[in-house]
């Protein structure tokens, strides 16, 4: 079945169906009305699935979708142009430039991943939802094929058993969000392939909290960030570091934070989020083991609730410090000053997000100098994310590849190298056994050549006297 699909796909991207920027475009509107015309129906699968409320849906899902249209309609046909490159004295007189072209056929697995990816309109695409995400998988099946061409654009649920099919199959670029584990896996087969792939896996993304900073500024911001989605973020703040003098502040400002953001009891607040099955709410609540709770701690295996917890003298060798959260647990763990710090993260993998709090600009440069993060936001956390001109991905453990706005058209295509030779003379490479005449030629061409280019050079300059 799904080598059907893709054959399919293949066969409808080689006729040419996408290439015309026009044709982009419309699929880009029609996206803009399913997300218009079925926003109800969108929150309410993500509240089904993490009793997400419409507010957070709007904000962290269908206006960046919305706002990632707008980008790619304006901006378009200027990323998809031919693009000029220096010459050199071979190639003064010839077209040389990059002209960016499509891959083919691309295999996504984010939830509404047409709105994050303005390349996919320009590609054949299987749409591969997580299966944990059930009415919302099932909802972009529904939907797709009513707005967009559903020849070019395919969506395949399932399990492990139908990722497992489609990973066999030959694509021309994959993109996958999720654990490195499983990233591993994906990487595996698309090698099979030689496929490039956009892998973003998260991780442990650290925030230093400096004791020279407003931490009460800090702690909101932190609180916020965290346990926005129930912590089910790929670039939530996975635990803090920071000095023993300051921990109990620390606890007592996220406190006050929980307080007006979630009210007495989360448990029954419209802002706060669910973990999305049993399975992963197990696995969770299983990463507390040994550790000391500062904050909350409550459960409801019935609701998959876990409350927003803080984690205090939390150490290096314990369970929570040793894979990604991805849940409503933010572990404090205390360093000796800030070489500790950096020494502290760069002795684990590195990071999708890095966060730093502090008044000090030393302290914020050498933490930019002295680690190496997918991206870091100094004083805030999760902002570098909304900004569209800031490519988006990790390095090394939490992925490789990046995308948002022209980072993923660039991504998602073919940098086609291109010289059109424009002089009717030859200018090959001579052997050593020139001809006369041949030697002639190529002396001739030297000095237009030579000429050509220091007219580049000097005519800008006369212009300006």
């Amino acid at each position: 079945m799904e080598k059907q699909v893709v054959d399919g796909l293949r066969e409808v991207f080689q006729s040419g169906r996408s290439r015309p920027l026009q044709y982009r475009k419309q699929q880009h509107r029609a996206l803009h009305r399913l997300i218009t015309e079925r926003q109800a129906d969108i929150e309410q699968a993500l509240k089904q699935d993490l009793n997400r409320n419409t507010y957070n849906t709007s904000l962290f899902e269908l206006i960046s979708i919305e706002n990632d249209i707008k980008l790619v309609e304006s901006n378009m046909a200027d990323w998809a142009a031919p693009r000029p490159v220096k010459k050199n004295l071979n190639s003064a007189l010839d077209d040389v430039y990059i002209k960016p072209e499509p891959l083919g056929a691309d295999n996504w697995n984010l939830e509404l991943p047409l709105g994050h990816d303005p390349a996919a309109p320009s590609n054949a695409a299987v749409l591969k939802p997580s299966e944990l995400s059930e009415h919302s998988a099932r909802l972009m099946k529904e939907l797709l094929p009513l707005y967009l061409d559903k020849e070019m654009y395919q969506v395949v649920t399932g399990g492990v058993l139908e990722t497992q099919e489609l990973l066999r199959q030959r694509f021309d670029h994959i993109f996958y969000t999720g654990s490195s584990t499983v990233g591993k896996l994906v990487m595996e087969a698309a090698a099979r392939h030689l496929t490039p792939v956009t892998l973003e896996l998260g991780g442990k993304s650290p925030c230093y909290v400096d004791k020279n900073c407003d931490i009460a500024v800090a702690c909101r911001r932190i609180t916020w960030g965290k346990f926005a989605n129930c912590g089910q973020t790929c670039i939530a703040p996975d635990y803090i570091l920071c000095e023993p003098s300051i921990q109990d502040r620390i606890v007592e400002e996220i406190q006050k934070t929980l307080l007006e953001f979630y009210q007495k009891d989360p448990k029954s607040s419209p802002d706060y989020c669910r973990i999305i099955n049993t399975r992963h709410f197990d696995r969770v609540l299983a990463l507390m083991n040994k550790c000391t709770i500062a904050l909350g701690g409550e459960s409801d295996r019935s609701q998959c609730y876990i409350a927003p917890t803080v984690l205090k003298d939390v150490l290096p060798h314990f369970k929570i410090m040793q894979e990604e959260i991805f849940g409503p647990l933010l572990p404090i763990v205390t360093v000796n000053g800030l070489s500790e710090a950096i020494h502290f993260i760069n002795a684990r993998e590195k990071p999708l997000a890095l966060y730093v709090f502090s008044s000090d600009k030393t302290v914020i440069k050498r933490m930019l100098t002295e680690t190496s993060s997918g991206g870091v936001t100094v004083n805030d956390v999760l902002m570098h994310y909304t900004v569209d001109t800031l490519p988006f991905g990790g390095v090394g453990n939490s992925g490789m590849g990046r995308y948002h706005g022209r980072h993923t058209f660039d991504q998602l295509s073919h940098h086609l190298r291109c010289l059109r030779q424009c002089s009717p003379l030859e200018f090959s490479v001579f052997p050593e056994y020139l001809e006369p005449a041949a030697s002639g030629e190529l002396v001739f061409w030297l000095a237009c050549s030579t000429l050509t280019l220091l007219l580049g050079v000097l005519l800008p300059q006369l212009s300006n006297c």
